[in-house]
């Protein structure tokens, strides 16, 4: 599903419009020539992240060596710019905002993006909590595919904590989405 349908799908699962313009597939037009691991299926190269349940894809390719593919260590890189400073490193949480490695064990890829598009705010007794919405931001909504892939893997156990160590390259095909995404010339 190209990025602009995708981001359409999401505002109406979410009930609202995301007024960014020019999107064009910037997470969901990576390369995935290289050959999966055994055992692992291979993503649609136009598919959006999903939830990855029993039996379904996941939103990430980890190659036996350890290697990771650009959505994951983009997604690394994107979080570590814009998320960890509530989310903590790593997504492990802080002490006013939930670990998402946590958080992602039982939150499908709708409610993760439901809750970066709209926002969240949890008013108690003892505290309250509010997570902006930044379904406006293209530095979050060209890159959530890539942020979410990173955090499932985390959330599954297959990235540990810190900079992936190895990962492939960025396709072209992946530059001139993103590119177009952020609206800048290639």
């Amino acid at each position: 599903m190209p990025f602009r349908a995708f981001l359409l799908h999401a505002a109406a699962l979410t009930g609202s419009l995301i007024a960014i313009g020019g999107f064009a597939g910037a997470a969901s037009a990576q390369d995935n020539s290289g050959a999966p691991a055994a055992g692992q299926q291979q993503p649609a190269a136009n598919a959006p992240a999903a939830p990855a349940a029993e039996g379904e894809e996941k939103p990430y390719n980890i190659a036996a060596d350890g290697t990771v593919d650009w959505a994951v260590y983009n997604g690394f890189r994107r979080y570590n710019g814009i998320c960890y400073v509530c989310h903590g490193p790593d997504g492990e949480g802080s002490t006013f905002a939930p670990a998402l490695v946590d958080s992602l064990k039982t939150l499908s890829f709708d409610q993760f993006l439901e809750t970066v598009v709209n926002g969240k705010q949890e008013v108690g007794t003892a505290n309250d909590k509010k997570m902006p919405a930044l379904g406006s931001d293209p530095n979050v909504m060209c890159y959530i595919n890539d942020i979410y892939a990173y955090l499932k893997a985390r959330s599954d156990g297959v990235v540990g904590r810190g900079r992936p160590a190895k990962f492939e390259k960025k396709s072209k095909d992946y530059a001139d989405a993103e590119n177009a995404c952020m609206g800048t010339p290639g």
